[in-house]
């Protein structure tokens, strides 16, 4: 009911004492000033996509990025904002629930109010369907008390959130046009971000003053690319998982009988259980995106799982520990087309129970042979973006199955000698989720609530607040906003098999993949025949607050060397002092100089940018 939102919550004393915790604000955010610089502008993500997102986006397509500065720097070209005006601000949750969530109202808030007392911020009740019934909450300080880095969405609550069909773009605009807001902060992960930035797209299109701002905020970690190094929520999802990881580690070691199969929410990638496996070190993790580039068949897998099982079983070891993340079902290739088979029939309205005689005999034949329990869940109906219901399949009880079935004809045939196979089987996500959130995720939520503030207060639309230098302290953490445009790509897929045409989709933020090139795959691989055999089990513990563990940051963003928003303002810098050497009046020396290395650089950089933009995307 809307009448329980916001109202106050009972807090227990660890609660209470995190409700004082107040995060730090790095110098570019303090004050009563804005200071922003615009750089270039932007280019799209993917060359080959430049005419459709040309098409979509003709109003905020290649606007520039923007860094917010402290007070001492010295930036001829720099925007110094000092009158600002009163705004109505309005905020929504859009998306599954990430511990952090509400310390960006409580940053968007306090900057506000520090700027201007008489702004005013708006929370949408229940998601995106309280944006188009204009059910709003007026934030105070009196509610945003017992709400202050504490977990969940429940101060506004959320419902199944998309602002897509022209019915629910038209509900939004005239949501924002009735209430005169000059700005509207969407908060989510990638599907949420990328109607965002149609919305803002839609917003100028229709000359509606209101700005539209996205923030990333998602527990699934696949808001990632140059200028988003790390989501609101990972960070604590991630530890909470990898205590409970390593708990069921020490009692794999105690007990020695015992293999835990536990699924991992993530949706359809793998990064949680790649930074819960480098922070809790479990014997294996299969992840999605290498059965994807390997083709590992659902057999494959399990006999991966066995020969582990059985190599460990020589060294006396009869108990481990093995990570799944839940997207791995649709990475393998046979499943992934019995899935789309199933969804296909669904969508043409065929009875669940009457599927399994219209599928194709491939399909038929492995539908046939899976266990019941997997039937009936593969048979659930799909998520609005056609994906399974990753959360409702188990895939870590059909492993524990495949696996177990395997061990008992070998240990019958003698060529296992260990001990009787036990598989205990979890999923670990609704836990961790609804946690309290780490301090890391407090300072970063509240920090990107500050910054939609002063990306509203530049007047930018279409952006989303962004942070980079991440792994190091607060104070070093370089502020700024980035179009949303820049990080969107258009998919292009076979329509079927056998046919050379390919559908165009609509342009949006991707989730993006593990990447098996990446530093923190590396670092996984290096030790994970070490991890197989050893048992070098890693408990961080419960979340910490102070003292040992309270500042760790995810493995996977401290051994990434990121800084992209940096690097671009650098390079800034060295083009601005080639202007500045290189001028009408300079020396013929300097000018044949310039003119060779400006070649050079400029050959580089085209072959580079034409193999990287060369292949097209497949879905």
């Amino acid at each position: 009911m809307d009448s329980d939102f916001g109202i106050p919550r009972e807090l227990s004393p660890l609660q209470q004492l995190r409700s004082q915790y107040h995060p730090e604000l790095p110098p570019c955010l303090q004050g009563t000033t804005v200071r922003v610089e615009l750089g270039d502008g932007t280019t799209v993500a993917e060359a080959t996509d430049s005419h459709i997102m040309a098409r979509a986006f003709p109003h905020t397509l290649g606007q520039p990025l923007a860094h917010f500065l402290r007070e001492t720097a010295k930036v001829s070209d720099a925007q110094i904002i000092t009158e600002l005006p009163s705004i109505r601000v309005g905020i929504v949750f859009c998306g599954r629930q990430s511990p952090g969530g509400h310390n960006v109202i409580w940053g968007l808030y306090e900057a506000l109010k520090v700027h201007n007392a008489k702004s005013t911020l708006l929370g949408f009740l229940g998601g995106s369907e309280g944006l188009f019934a204009q059910k709003t909450l007026e934030m105070t300080d009196d509610i945003l008390q017992t709400y202050k880095n504490q977990g969940g969405y429940d101060l506004l609550g959320r419902t199944k959130d998309q602002i897509r069909t022209t019915e629910q773009v038209n509900a939004a605009l005239k949501a924002c046009t009735d209430l005169k807001l000059d700005g509207l902060v969407i908060i989510g992960g990638v599907t949420s971000n990328t109607d965002a930035a149609h919305l803002a797209e839609f917003f100028t299109e229709a000359k509606c003053p209101t700005k539209v701002v996205g923030v990333p905020v998602t527990t699934n970690g696949d808001l990632k690319n140059q200028f988003v190094e790390a989501n609101v929520g990972f960070d604590t999802i991630c530890k909470v998982n990898s205590q409970l990881i390593s708990n069921a580690c020490t009692d794999a070691l105690s007990a020695e009988k015992y293999y835990y199969f536990i699924r991992l929410m993530g949706r359809k990638h793998s990064h949680v259980a790649l930074e819960c496996t480098l922070q809790s070190h479990p014997n294996m993790v299969i992840l999605g995106e290498e059965v994807a580039a390997s083709k590992l068949t659902i057999f494959d897998i399990a006999k991966q799982i066995c020969d582990a099982v059985q190599a460990r079983a020589g060294e006396d070891k009869n108990h481990g520990v093995i990570l799944i993340p839940e997207g791995i079902i649709e990475s393998i290739p046979e499943v992934y087309a019995l899935l789309k088979e199933i969804h296909g029939l669904l969508r043409q309205g065929v009875a669940a129970d009457k599927i399994s005689t219209q599928l194709s005999p491939w399909s038929s034949a492995l539908f046939e042979f899976l266990p019941p329990f997997i039937k009936k869940q593969l048979l659930l109906h799909p998520e609005s973006d056609d994906s399974a219901q990753l959360s409702q399949i188990e895939t870590e009880k059909l492993l524990a199955y495949l696996v177990e079935t395997e061990m008992n004809k070998r240990l019958k045939e003698g060529t296992y000698k260990g001990k009787k196979f036990n598989a205990i089987c979890h999923f670990f996500g609704y836990q961790a989720r609804g946690s309290l959130p780490s301090k890391f995720d407090c300072d970063y939520a509240y920090v990107l609530g500050h910054i939609c503030y002063h990306i509203l207060a530049a007047g930018l639309n279409g952006y989303m607040a962004t942070i980079t230098n991440l792994k190091s302290p607060v104070n070093k953490w370089k502020c700024g906003a980035a179009p949303i445009t820049a990080m969107m790509t258009v998919k292009h897929w076979s329509q079927n098999a056998c046919s050379t045409s390919t559908s165009i989709g609509r342009p949006a933020i991707h989730p993006a993949m593990v990447d098996l090139k990446g530093k923190a795959y590396d670092l996984l691989r290096q030790n994970s025949q070490k991890f197989l055999m050893e048992d070098l089990y890693r408990n961080p513990g419960p979340l910490q607050y102070d003292g040992p563990g309270a500042d760790a940051k995810a493995v996977s963003l401290c051994v990434e060397d990121q800084d992209y928003m940096g690097r671009i303002k650098k390079l800034q810098e060295y083009l601005d002092q080639v202007r500045t050497i290189v001028k009408p009046g300079c020396s013929q020396d300097v000018l044949k100089a310039a003119l060779s290395v400006m070649a050079s650089v400029t050959d580089v950089l085209t072959t580079i940018s034409s193999s990287s933009n060369g292949g097209q995307q497949f879905a």
